[in-house]
């Protein structure tokens, strides 16, 4: 079982951070389940008023953790299970949270990063953070409700280009773009996500569900929500390929890989 997502409360601000070390936090299994759990638990405590996304020594999230995948991902069914059964009821899970949630993202965010960022209300970046979804050089494409979730929230354009070139854009690139609402230096990071936190846990509680629900109706009426129902089995008919196998063993042996 590698890594873990755990969860602090203090003054009404909920941290849930993301930790896997030496794999600058890459998402486990594990770690999507506890991410479920861990957003469940919150929204059924009315004691926490503002959470705080963070990741562990430096880094948000690097993307998914490619040392598991050999034992899933090259068979349709089992793939077809890890993204609707444990990667979309996490993200599932923060995008149905009422209580605002705060996105500190230092480091890298990049694949599953992206996509947890991209649950989160407002979110902060150090100056040196880096943002991507380089899966084309694995050999895969994002699950379609992932690709919707991040295109709607960080725009078409740069979607496009992280899912085409495997392009890599900086803080300020993703500020400039809307993704972001702030950029800091890296040393300011941590104080001003959490102040903002706690202005925003000093706010009236219930104006704070009520907007977030707002919202989520907005979305869903405009067709802008990332889709709901599970998409059918042929999004995950490349399982088996070639290039998928490539690609992730490529990544594993340390080499280029021969698409």
């Amino acid at each position: 079982m590698s890594g873990t997502v755990w969860r602090s409360i203090s003054d009404g601000v909920a941290t849930v951070t993301l930790s896997n070390p030496g794999k600058l936090n890459a998402m486990s299994r594990h770690m999507w389940l506890e991410l479920r759990t861990a957003f469940e638990q919150i929204q059924r405590d009315g004691g926490v008023l503002c959470v705080l996304m963070v990741g562990a020594d430096g880094n948000l999230c690097a993307g998914g953790d490619i040392s598991e995948y050999v034992d899933f991902r090259f068979h349709a069914a089992s793939l077809r299970d890890f993204h609707e059964n444990d990667v979309w009821p996490a993200l599932q899970s923060m995008l149905d949270c009422d209580v605002p949630i705060v996105a500190q993202i230092a480091g890298n965010c990049m694949g599953a990063g992206m996509e947890i960022a991209s649950c989160c209300d407002i979110r902060l970046a150090g100056v040196s953070a880096r943002f991507g979804a380089p899966i084309a050089r694995l050999g895969f494409p994002m699950a379609p409700r992932e690709a919707a979730l991040v295109a709607r929230e960080a725009g078409l354009g740069v979607a496009r280009q992280m899912l085409l070139e495997a392009a890599v854009f900086s803080a300020n690139e993703m500020k400039a773009s809307g993704f972001l609402s702030q950029v800091l230096a890296d040393a300011e990071l941590a104080g001003t996500a959490r102040t903002r936190a706690l202005r925003i846990a000093a706010l009236a509680p219930q104006a704070a569900r009520l907007n977030k629900q707002t919202l989520r109706a907005l979305l869903s009426e405009a067709g802008t929500e990332a889709p709901d129902k599970p998409v059918d089995d042929a999004s995950y008919a490349y399982a088996d390929s070639a290039e998928h196998r490539e690609g992730i063993q490529a990544f594993l042996e340390k080499r280029k890989p021969c698409f």
